[in-house]
């Protein structure tokens, strides 16, 4: 099995979030593509079995500059594909992360984790777990 992680962070919370899916990622026993959204390759990522994304929350809940233009690009590939979301936010209640979910499941995905896993500014030990458990799914 491959999966694809693919994060976007500007503060380096959703980046602490991101390594953390990696780690179990590699834990599961599959194989890992990852990067930065303003250095993945959209083909390579539609490839892959699961995909797992990460955005920071930006300006009125909203995905990040570079994370919006890979997803824009990858988009089009995601029909019966399966795919979970992350990210980190400072104020709201996770809007940007149910549009995103939206916005998969209208390209014709599966949304592996529901609304996605937020995390309120700095992840903590409790929040890294979690973001691990992230990387084991299937």
């Amino acid at each position: 099995m491959k999966k694809a992680v693919i994060y976007a962070s500007t503060t380096g919370n959703t980046e602490a979030m991101a390594n953390a899916v990696a780690e179990g990622v590699k834990e599961s026993g599959a194989d890992l593509v990852f990067a930065q959204a303003s250095e993945a390759d959209a083909a390579v990522v539609a490839a892959c079995d699961v995909i797992i994304l990460g955005s920071p929350a930006m300006g009125d809940e909203v995905l990040e500059d570079s994370m919006e233009d890979f997803y824009t690009g990858l988009e089009g590939s995601l029909a019966s594909k399966k795919v979970a979301i992350f990210g980190s936010y400072d104020w709201g209640d996770g809007q940007w992360l149910r549009d995103w979910a939206d916005r998969i499941t209208s390209a014709g995905a599966t949304v592996l984790n529901g609304e996605g896993l937020k995390v309120q500014l700095t992840p903590d030990e409790a929040a890294l777990a979690e973001c691990k458990e992230l990387g084991k799914i299937s």
